[in-house]
């Protein structure tokens, strides 16, 4: 390629959709380092921060998503998705992209359609078992969808799926700590079973009743420790909680843990939603997990999530509605078997697909020489 590689990638509102996406371009860039990539993503998203963080410019579009509770505010969202529209088309001519790529979200609709009708090739990337609103209308307009489930045929054309699997955060895969060291690193014991509750950044309010609820069952079983995320929306009104009950010795409590890697070694056990990314993350280090699916996404998509893992026995699965009562119980009985805790490894690891950013960054750049 005689040119200076150029690649939009457009897409965010959660992490994700934002890690996938950052992986694909640090992947692009380690094949092409001179490689010119621009991200889109909505204004007063989390992309707007996390992006930069990561090295790479970032525009952002005013797009929001329909509001199902006020139709008349929906007035102001067509007027929204307009100027987006207009806004993505100039960010195009200006940056003049070899392929665009869509990671899911709100930015990454009139992003592509707009590359897409400007006769830019697309890729999209659709990381849950049950297809997003926008990547289904973007499907007919790309010329390569990867996905990270079997059976995504049923929204999507068989001839443009190519099964990668979903880009997870690099600095998960490289730690070189054992579990003894991550544990002596957060001050805990290296004997102990080790109970990881994690709810995304913000936090899970249905995970964090759970554990208040069942301070006295954790207190009992002194030789299992928990580390908890609360989420920072979360964290005041659980140190207040913590004060009036009794924190228990066994219970470590952060509102974000910056260093997942070393967290998710020291677990002998997870707790978490059923976010595509986080269930990927977890097939490729092969951790045992308890999943609890947000019952606040479209169509319910987390639970097809975890189901997919359930039915070939790799995670549990606990409704949110029926966690605070079964959650805490489920994961105690859970760590002191270690024959199931083995079993539920061994099944995880099968479903790994490792090197999904590189193989997808490989097709990024197949239909950018198209072009």
């Amino acid at each position: 390629m005689d040119e200076k590689l150029r690649v939009i990638i457009s897409g965010g509102g959660t992490g994700g959709h934002i890690f996938p996406a950052v992986s694909i371009a640090n992947a692009i860039r380690s094949k092409h380092p001179d490689a010119e990539i621009l991200f889109v993503g909505a204004e007063g998203r989390m992309e707007m921060q996390r992006v930069p963080a990561a090295g790479y410019e970032i525009k952002g579009l005013p797009i929001c998503g329909f509001d199902r509770k006020n139709p008349l505010k929906n007035i102001k969202v067509l007027y929204k998705i307009w100027k987006s529209q207009r806004m993505a088309k100039k960010i195009i001519k200006q940056f003049r992209p070899m392929v665009a790529v869509g990671v899911g979200g709100y930015a990454s609709g009139p992003t592509l359609n707009k590359a897409a009708a400007m006769g830019i090739p697309c890729l999209i990337q659709e990381q849950n078992s049950y297809a997003g609103v926008t990547n289904k209308l973007l499907a007919k307009k790309a010329e390569k969808i990867c996905v990270a489930y079997d059976h995504m045929e049923r929204f999507f054309p068989a001839e443009k799926i190519i099964k990668t699997g979903n880009p997870v955060r690099q600095s998960l895969l490289d730690t070189t700590l054992t579990r003894e060291e991550a544990l002596r690193s957060m001050n805990l014991h290296p004997e102990n079973k080790t109970i990881l509750l994690v709810g995304g950044s913000l936090g899970a309010r249905t995970i964090n009743e759970s554990v208040l609820q069942h301070l006295e069952d954790i207190k009992k079983y002194h030789q299992v420790q928990f580390i908890w995320q609360t989420g920072k929306y979360y964290s005041a009104h659980i140190a207040e909680e913590l004060k009036r009950l009794g924190k228990p010795e066994n219970l470590l409590v952060t509102d974000f843990i910056t260093d997942m890697g070393t967290a998710y070694k020291a677990a002998d056990l997870v707790i978490s939603r059923a976010g595509a990314s986080s269930i990927s993350e977890f097939c490729l280090i092969g951790k045992p997990v308890i999943l609890v699916p947000s019952p606040n996404v479209a169509e319910d998509h987390q639970t097809k999530n975890a189901m997919a893992l359930v039915e070939k026995d790799a995670a549990l699965y606990v409704k949110d509605s029926e966690a605070p009562e079964k959650l805490i119980p489920l994961a105690l009985e859970t760590v002191y078997n270690d024959q199931q805790l083995n079993n539920l490894h061994t099944n995880i690891l099968k479903l790994a697909l490792p090197d999904s950013a590189d193989i997808i960054a490989d097709e990024v750049i197949k239909l950018a020489k198209w072009k």
